[in-house]
């Protein structure tokens, strides 16, 4: 969802301005690895351009600034794509209320062994 606020705009550029003012941020090192990787992915698809990668990476930069940084020490096996399961051992490690995503394999976990809403953007917008 960060990629897509960033790059596009729209509801989760909405979410990312809420989040800011009402919620702590967290990343982890796999997390951070993952949003360095991505936007260069995307120019090199020709998702973007060089300018729009340029954009991308200060505003994840101005992000991950103000994210707290955690360690996961608990490996899940959570997600159908076991990729996603990095985000879900960030969430656990930081004690996370919210994972607002629109990554469906994310969307579709049931039985978290903790407590965490995950949340579409356009749900997120809607609490509190």
């Amino acid at each position: 969802m960060l990629v897509s606020a960033f790059a596009f705009g729209g509801v989760p550029g909405l979410v990312v301005r809420k989040v800011f003012k009402e919620a702590d941020i967290y990343v982890s090192p796999t997390l951070l690895n993952e949003y360095r990787r991505v936007p260069l992915e995307l120019e090199a698809e020709g998702k973007i351009t060089h300018l729009q990668l340029e954009a991308l990476i200060a505003s994840i930069a101005a992000f991950v600034t103000n994210a707290k940084v955690v360690f996961p020490h608990k490996r899940l096996s959570i997600c159908r794509d076991a990729k996603d399961n990095m985000v879900l051992e960030c969430c656990l490690e930081a004690k996370a209320q919210f994972l607002i995503t629109g990554d469906k394999d994310l969307l579709e976990v049931k039985n978290i062994p903790f407590s965490l809403q995950i949340v579409t953007p356009k749900e997120y917008l809607k609490c509190n």
